[in-house]
């Protein structure tokens, strides 16, 4: 119990967590709006504006700047963290999405020429595959990482210091 304690009183955890929350948030609430539908997977789901991780690493960065200064051990760490992050989303995160995109419309493009057809191309492709689509929200955009930043940044400034 002592463990579960030690994490709702640290100041930095109840900063990510929050810069999190409030990303995955609006990511729900942005989906909402656009799309007039609610999608309850974008609450913990990847991609999307703002990006959730961008939000964390860098509320992290901000709270330790706060906590145990720029000139800290702990804070080149947490920023080496955040651009690592940050350029993981923007890089290769981003290019299995669009991997993904380009697979599906492939995958199940074939499908719909194998049902029209009378000589299918391959059914057991089709049959193992059924409606299962590759996840395309994986990475983020430039905007997107940007919108993370500046939200984990403003959460982090205005998070009290305990």
């Amino acid at each position: 119990m002592n463990f579960l304690k030690a994490l709702t009183v640290n100041y930095y955890i109840n900063v990510m967590l929050t810069a999190w929350f409030l990303a995955q948030l609006s990511k729900t609430l942005l989906t909402l709006f656009f799309e007039k539908k609610l999608v309850l997977e974008r609450m913990v789901g990847a991609g999307g504006m703002p990006s959730s991780h961008s939000a964390l690493v860098c509320s992290l960065t901000i709270a330790i700047a706060k906590k145990a200064g720029v000139q800290s051990a702990e804070f080149a760490l947490a920023m080496a963290l955040a651009c690592i992050v940050m350029y993981d989303a923007m890089g290769v995160r981003r290019a299995a999405g669009e991997h993904a995109k380009v697979l599906n419309k492939l995958v199940f493009g074939f499908q719909m020429f194998s049902e029209e057809s009378e000589t299918p191309l391959d059914d057991h492709i089709a049959d193992d595959l059924g409606d299962k689509t590759l996840k395309e929200y994986l990475g983020h955009t430039p905007l997107e990482v940007l919108g993370g930043m500046l939200l984990g940044i403003l959460v982090s400034m205005l998070f009290p210091v305990t």
